[in-house]
C-alpha cells in the first residue's frame, strides 16, 4: 500500500485561503502576520500533520539519532533494552535518545515534533499503539520498530520480541517435571501480546499433562512488583492454593515471593516460583530466581539495527523477529512436597516456636 502523501505548504495555504509565503512566515516565526491568520495557519499545520520537507536532521557526516520511547517508568527490563540499543548505536555511529511518553500523550503533532527534532526512526517498547498514531508516523515518514508491544494493530508494524509461547511452555514443563500439579500463572495486561503468548504456553503444558487449572489460578494485572504481591496473595489464599507459580516477569515473581514469605511459606520448600526475563533482579533475589531468559540486550540491538535499515529505505526480510528464550534454573524451584505434607497456606513455625 503506498504511503500517504506528505502535506505541503501549498496544501496548508489552500486550506487557509492564504499565500504560501504567509504559511512560510508562520513557520519561521515572523511577526508580520495577523494574529487571527497565524492561529488559523498553526491549527491547519497541526491538522494536516505538516512536516517540513527538510527537517532538522543530523549534520552531514554526523550520527543519526534514534529515539527509544517507553510507556512506563524505567525498570530492570528497560535497562537491558536500553543497554543493547546503546551498544548497537555505538557500533553503528548512531545516537540514542531515551524518553518516556504515555500512549495517551502521543497526540497532535507528536510524530511531527519527533521529525523536527531530528529523529531518524522511533523504537517504542511495551506500549499500546493506535491506528491514529501509526497514521501520524506514516505521514511524517518516521520509521517505527516496536519491542514487546501491548497490541499489534496491523501486521505491517515491524516488531522485535522473543519466543514467548515457547518460554511459557518451558517454564511450566519445568514445574511439572518437579511433580507440581497445582500451578498458577500471574501475568501482565491481558491485552499484551507477549503476555498472551506466555499464558498460552502455560496452558498448553498444563493441558498436555492433564493438570487441572482451578478457578482463580490465572491472574492478570501489570508487569509490576506490587501486582505480584497482590495477585500472589490472592492465589495463595485460595481454598486449594498452588504449590508453584509461574510469573509473567521477574518483577511479578519477586512480588509473589514476598506474598509467600508474609504467609510463612518457604521458597522453594513450600512454594516454587518461576519468573520471565532474567534481569539483574533475578540474580539478586533470595533465593535466586529460576526464570526464562529473554535476550533483552540483543532485542534492543536488533531493534536499533532494524530501525536504521528502515530509515535508510532498505527492505527488511520480516516484519516480526523472535529471538530464542532459555530456561535458567536457580534456587526458587524444587520438587513438590509429597502428598500429605503441609500444603501452602498453612503457616510454618519460626525459630522461636511461634506461628
Amino acid at each position: 500500500m503506498p504511503a500517504p502523501r506528505r502535506a505541503t505548504l501549498a496544501t496548508v495555504a489552500a486550506s487557509a485561503g492564504v499565500s504560501v509565503a504567509t504559511v512560510s512566515k508562520v513557520l519561521n516565526g515572523r511577526s508580520d502576520v495577523a494574529p487571527a491568520t497565524r492561529s488559523l495557519v498553526q491549527s491547519l499545520l497541526q491538522q494536516h500533520d505538516y512536516v517540513p520537507a527538510t527537517p532538522r536532521r543530523a549534520e552531514a557526516g554526523g550520527p543519526a539519532t534514534i529515539e527509544v520511547q517507553f510507556d512506563d517508568d524505567l525498570n530492570a527490563y528497560s535497562t537491558e533494552i536500553i543497554h543493547g540499543a546503546i551498544e548497537a548505536g555505538d557500533e553503528l555511529g548512531t545516537s540514542v535518545v531515551v524518553s518516556i511518553r504515555k500512549s495517551h500523550q502521543r497526540t497532535g503533532g507528536w510524530a511531527r515534533d519527533l521529525v523536527a527534532a531530528g529523529r531518524r526512526a522511533l523504537i517504542v517498547v511495551t506500549s499500546e499503539l493506535t491506528g491514529a498514531q501509526l497514521g501520524a508516523l506514516s505521514r511524517a515518514r518516521l520509521p517505527l520498530v516496536v519491542i514487546d508491544p501491548l497490541n499489534l494493530p496491523t501486521t505491517s508494524v515491524t516488531s522485535v520480541g522473543s519466543t514467548n509461547f515457547a518460554g511459557g511452555l518451558t517454564a511450566t514443563q519445568h514445574l511439572l517435571s518437579l511433580g507440581h500439579r497445582h500451578i498458577a500463572y500471574i501475568g501482565g495486561p491481558p491485552n499484551s501480546a507477549c503476555n498472551q503468548a506466555r499464558l498460552h504456553g502455560y496452558r498448553a503444558a498444563m493441558e498436555a499433562s492433564g493438570a487441572p487449572e482451578p478457578p482463580g489460578y490465572v491472574r492478570a494485572a501489570h508487569f509490576h512488583y506490587q501486582d505480584g504481591v497482590v495477585n500472589g496473595a490472592s492465589v495463595l489464599d485460595l481454598p486449594q492454593p498452588p504449590t508453584a507459580i509461574f510469573a509473567g516477569c521477574d518483577e511479578i515473581a519477586l512480588g509473589v515471593m514476598e506474598a509467600a514469605r508474609s504467609r510463612g511459606l518457604r521458597i522453594p520448600e513450600d512454594l516454587s516460583v518461576v519468573g520471565f526475563d532474567d534481569t539483574q533482579i533475578a540474580r539478586m533475589a533470595s533465593p535466586q530466581l529460576t526464570t526464562v531468559r529473554q535476550p533483552l540486550r540483543e532485542m534492543g540491538r536488533a531493534a536499533l539495527r532494524t530501525a536504521l535499515r528502515l530509515a535508510a529505505g532498505e527492505r527488511i526480510d520480516s516484519h516480526h523477529v523472535e529471538l530464542a528464550t532459555e530456561l535458567v534454573v536457580r534456587g526458587s524451584t524444587a520438587p513438590a512436597a509429597p502428598t500429605g505434607d503441609r500444603r501452602p497456606g498453612t503457616p510454618t513455625r519460626t525459630d522461636s516456636g511461634t506461628a
